[in-house]
């Protein structure tokens, strides 16, 4: 049965804005969704329990307190909702968590902001490329967030999310950053938050203290950044030229 299990009080939110943080490439959706939630002091809102969903319990170095794998965050004060998950979502349950999440965003009436990383190998700031489906493509053009150059595809459970709102013809965001393909990538994901997160949701966001933090984060994703890359395209979230999907 799919269930979002509130916890504690409903929150006073109206039209939010809600970021995706299903650990991808370079894990840039994971690392700027956990630093939202750490930088706004965003409150545990919700729980979500899909089929297919890892039934572990994750617990932090330091806390006793043990939550389910895949959380949903609240700030009543950004009118902001952010998806954080710790772990892979396997292929088989893609379609079902797809759908229990869009499901429960379309109840909230809540515009997602979908988080994705593009391999690209580089010595600068990386781009951000912005996407759409409904009419959130002008917001993007109002913001003056770039275009993608060239065609391209996102897989895993972001782009089964993203085609939901394609199917149903509802806005949505789509922020595509360049990224490391390899290892984990602060620095993508504090441009993805700078450049796209924040002028969409209208919010101040201090990154700095995720590029001072940059190696520690790396050390500590890793293990996570491997599994990413063990499992196949279509379970990682990820973006990608369309002639390498073909």
């Amino acid at each position: 049965m799919a269930r979002i299990q509130r916890q504690g009080p409903e929150a006073d939110l109206d039209d939010p804005i809600l970021v995706e943080g299903f650990p991808g490439l370079g894990l840039v959706g994971k690392i700027a969704t956990d630093h939202l939630v750490s930088e706004l002091d965003m409150r545990h809102y919700a729980n979500v329990d899909c089929e297919g969903l890892p039934e572990v319990g994750v617990y932090r170095g330091g806390d006793r307190t043990v939550r389910p794998p895949v959380r949903i965050y609240a700030s009543e004060d950004h009118d902001l909702l952010a998806l954080q998950s710790d772990t892979p979502i396997s292929a088989q349950a893609i379609r079902t968590v797809a759908d229990c999440v869009t499901g429960w965003i379309d109840s909230q009436d809540a515009t997602p902001v979908y988080l994705s990383g593009l391999p690209a190998e580089r010595d600068d700031r990386p781009d951000v490329y912005g996407i759409a489906t409904g009419d959130a493509g002008e917001t993007l053009d109002r913001l003056d967030i770039d275009v993608p150059p060239e065609d391209g595809v996102v897989t895993g459970p972001t782009g089964a999310l993203i085609n939901r709102t394609a199917q149903r013809g509802t806005d949505s965001f789509g922020l595509v950053v360049q990224s490391n393909p390899q290892f984990p990538d602060p620095e993508a994901a504090s441009v993805l938050l700078e450049d796209g997160v924040a002028p969409i949701a209208d919010l101040s966001i201090d990154v700095q203290d995720l590029i001072d933090r940059a190696e520690e984060i790396r050390q500590k994703r890793e293990q996570l950044a491997r599994q990413m890359q063990q499992i196949g395209q279509d379970e990682s979230s990820q973006a990608q030229p369309l002639r390498m999907y073909q």
